[in-house]
């Protein structure tokens, strides 16, 4: 970086901003294990390849502080009892011992890297509570600010309490800790002026579900997002970060909150030493990054309003978190959606299940009803809201419906402490929301089984089953492969939900229940007043406990202790490991890069239509028996009863590779009517699983295209969603549009990210996948290129399409054949 970068930074007019290319340095990187354990297999076998270059493997080493949290990989197998954590910790570990043991060897192997173990919390949640620093000291006198990239796209969280951050491929955040810059052009800024403050009865769960809905009409995917405005005066810390959280969601690189009062106040209540406290005011305040009451607005890009008092009590689904439902609009939703769905589900109605007294399961019953994800457990009134909401049910006779899979998953141990102190753990507990551990759980996938009676009447009788939850997303599939339709909701509402047992109702008009005595029960009756929960709040949460949980925070308990940890540079591979591999990526790797790939006589893997997410293409959950990723575990010995989840092997590029497109829910439209990873080969149009022909278009030297619409690669920062593309042959993605860290991350791995001229779509062109390929015009530096489709008659399609490697630097890493390789003959050299 020059002077001449940084004026050009701070002099660019916000309204007409240069075409200018910045590198971003953070100051630190944040991991959870699902993807932080990819990370660290590329690391160890950076320092193989490092050896094999004849190089010293002790120069792959992280630069800057890198910090995991293990998060992702406890289930709901056990739920509704007092020792529900307890089992599901037991299995965890045992599931994820291998796991676990790698990690332990990654910590004391690699400089700079800490790992907070198992059983502690989720990673945005303790990066708010305890890791951010907001501002730096190096112990020389020099202040900087705290900036952060994450392997998890809800690492904006951390912008509610002033920090910059933002989710990134594992690829990304790799080469980020060996010394490497984030490049991107100047951002856009949008400005969010916040005014007013929130009704009676509305939550930061449906502010940020109204603010969703908002930006993603708006468009801000690749830009930043500030939020202003003298309603953050009536905002608390929580619901900053609530909203910060899902920037992914509305689509943002970040939503970041400025420096203020209540920032300083919340850094004091979490513990955090006086002295940082006050380092953080003076340097917010001498910086101009302090927010003050009556300050002129900043200038943006573009600004948006909001009027806190309009935020109105809302639910966003079933399938898609920007897709908002108002409560009193819930019951018309789900009977839209169930019509909409009928003629390909065709359901068979209502099936008795023989469990417990028995009971009628029918369409739109709530299966699962989750209080899950740093979304929510983070923010203690909303929490505390559902314990007291909990509390006047049961006081009213009120309970869970049967059939429904209760969970209470809290983003740190800090939330039990208070729900405890509140006297409200009892009453969730009495409506069967035990603790079920401290980790994402249902957010990502790890719901765990249903009971088999219920699972039984869903699929012989093809229900359209719900679940309710207070996550972040709600694609198809990823809660849990059997529920069809999905609904993001505050822990208040996911209580009131799992009382009613339906989303089939109205509960703004209709009762959740009968008491006790005999009289209807309605929402209204049970919803705690705002001020009975601020005076909760009050009462039950203090900076001790924070101080108290994170004292011994990368200690571990005595499993995490006891296990044996092998002490070597390198890290010994184990050939039966179906957890832990050596990843191809660097096989024969030479000290000069290739060049950039060609694409010349490809065939199209797959056609998709919109809104293809990282979870279709490289699904978290469940493995299938009868999948490719479950028929190598099954030849590998492993029985389905321990296949674990997608997410726990992405150690293992032979299950992940398998796994690449592999979503039940996901539909290629090759193979029309049907869905599930699936194409057919070309020319003969043989129906095959996606795996296995990607594997014989390798064989016989066919490269591959992958063809998609719009948002492609929204939702996590998944970096197998590229890896797994790579891997499978894929050359190029041609896309009406990309979501930002998707784009990113198949750059980081060679793959080329090429979209659609405005207005052209693969339907409006004719494509349906048989075609031959030809891209021309790949060269360095070019912003457009030319496609010619052959099709089996002789005739072919030509068109242009936008070639989305965005700077000098991406055209780099595409000349060695990915990130990790140009970083690897950097450090080399």
């Amino acid at each position: 970086m020059t002077r001449d970068d940084i004026v050009a930074l701070a002099t660019a007019d916000p309204r007409r901003l240069p075409a200018r290319e910045i590198a971003f340095t953070p100051a630190r990187v944040i991991m959870q294990d699902f993807t932080g354990v990819p990370a660290v297999v590329d690391l160890a076998a950076m320092r193989d390849a490092m050896a094999a270059l004849g190089g010293d493997p002790g120069r792959i080493n992280p630069l800057i502080p890198a910090e995991l949290v293990i998060d992702h990989s406890v289930m709901v197998d056990h739920y509704g009892t007092a020792d529900a954590h307890s089992l599901n910790g037991m299995l965890e570990f045992q599931r994820n011992k291998e796991r676990y043991t790698f990690l332990r060897w990654g910590q004391q192997a690699f400089d700079n890297f800490s790992v907070v173990p198992p059983d502690t919390g989720i990673v945005h949640q303790v990066n708010l509570e305890y890791l951010a620093r907001v501002v730096f000291a190096d112990g020389k006198g020099l202040a900087y600010p705290d900036t952060v990239v994450g392997t998890d796209s809800h690492t904006t969280m951390i912008n509610g309490v002033g920090v910059l951050g933002w989710g990134v491929g594992g690829i990304e955040a790799e080469a980020a800790m060996l010394g490497q810059p984030s490049t991107m052009l100047i951002p856009e800024v949008i400005g969010v002026k916040l005014t007013g403050r929130l009704q009676e009865g509305a939550t930061a769960t449906d502010l940020v579900l109204t603010v969703t809905e908002m930006l993603r009409k708006r468009g801000v995917v690749e830009k930043f997002v500030e939020f202003f405005g003298d309603g953050l005066a009536q905002l608390p810390l929580a619901d900053r970060a609530t909203i910060a959280n899902m920037a992914p969601e509305y689509g943002a690189t970040c939503g970041i909150f400025p420096v203020d009062e209540e920032t300083l106040a919340y850094l004091r209540l979490t513990g955090r030493d006086a002295a940082q406290v006050e380092l953080v005011r003076a340097y917010a305040r001498a910086q101009g990054l302090w927010r003050a009451d009556g300050a002129p607005d900043p200038e943006y890009t573009d600004v948006l309003q909001l009027d806190l008092g309009t935020v109105q009590p809302s639910l966003a689904g079933p399938k898609r978190p920007q897709d908002r439902v108002r409560l009193p609009d819930m019951q018309k939703a789900y009977r839209d959606a169930f019509a909409r769905d009928q003629d390909k589900w065709q359901s068979q109605g209502p099936a008795a299940v023989a469990d417990g007294a028995g009971f009628e399961l029918k369409d739109g019953a709530v299966v699962i009803a989750a209080i899950t994800s740093c979304t929510n457990t983070s923010n203690p009134a909303v929490m505390l809201g559902a314990g007291l909401l909990a509390r006047n049910a049961r006081a009213r006779g009120l309970a869970v419906q049967p059939w429904v899979k209760t969970s209470l998953a809290p983003g740190s141990k800090v939330v039990t402490e208070y729900l405890t102190r509140a006297g409200l753990l009892d009453d969730l507990e009495a409506l069967g929301f035990n603790v079920v551990g401290y980790g994402c759980t249902t957010c990502i996938g790890n719901s765990g089984p249903l009971n088999p009676p219920i699972s039984r009447a869903i699929n012989d009788h093809r229900l359209s089953v719900a679940s309710v939850l207070s996550g972040n997303r709600n694609f198809e599939g990823r809660v849990h492969q059997e529920v069809r339709m999905n609904f993001l909701a505050s822990p208040p509402l996911v209580v009131a939900y799992a009382i009613a047992g339906t989303v089939d109702i109205d509960l703004t008009r209709d009762a959740l229940g009968t008491g006790a005595d005999g009289k209807p029960v309605y929402l209204r009756d049970v919803w705690p007043a705002s001020r009975e929960i601020q005076a909760t709040i009050a009462g039950a949460v203090n900076s001790g406990m924070f101080s108290k949980t994170y004292a011994d925070v990368f200690h571990g308990d005595d499993r995490w202790r006891g296990i044996e940890v092998p002490d070597s540079k390198t890290y010994r591979w184990h050939a039966a490991s179906t957890y832990i591999q050596n990843p191809p990526y660097f096989a024969g790797i030479g000290r000069k890069p290739p060049g950039l790939p060609a694409v010349r006589g490809a065939r199209c893997l797959a056609l998709f239509g919109d809104s293809i997410t990282t979870d279709h293409i490289s699904p978290a959950g469940a493995i299938r028996k009868d999948s490719p990723a479950g028929l190598y575990l099954q030849r590998n010995g492993v029985q389905p009863a321990d296949f674990n989840s997608y997410g726990s092997r992405r150690g293992n590029h032979e299950v992940m590779m398998r796994g690449t497109f592999a979503n039940t829910r996901i539909r290629n439209l090759m193979v029309p009517g049907a869905e599930g990873g699936i194409t057919r080969m070309q020319p003969g149009g043989e129906q095959l699983p996606i795996y296995d022909a990607a594997m014989q278009y390798q064989a016989a030297g066919v490269p591959l295209v992958v063809i998609a619409g719009k948002e492609y690669g929204t939702g996590s920062s998944r970096d197998w969603a590229a890896k797994g593309t790579s891997l499978l042959g894929v050359k190029a993605v041609v896309a009406e549009s990309f979501e930002r860290i998707h784009r990113a991350n198949l750059v980081g791995m060679g793959v080329f990210p090429l979209t659609f001229k405005d207005g052209e779509s693969a339907a409006k062109l004719g494509l349906d996948g048989t075609e031959t390929y030809d891209v021309e015009g790949l060269v360095a530096g070019s912003r457009e290129a030319t496609v010619r489709a052959g099709r089996a008659d002789g005739k072919a399609v030509n068109f242009k399409v936008n070639v989305r490697v965005d700077t000098p630097k991406e055209w780099e890493y595409m000349d060695h054949g990915g990130i990790l390789h140009y970083v690897l003959r950097q450090l080399a050299a």
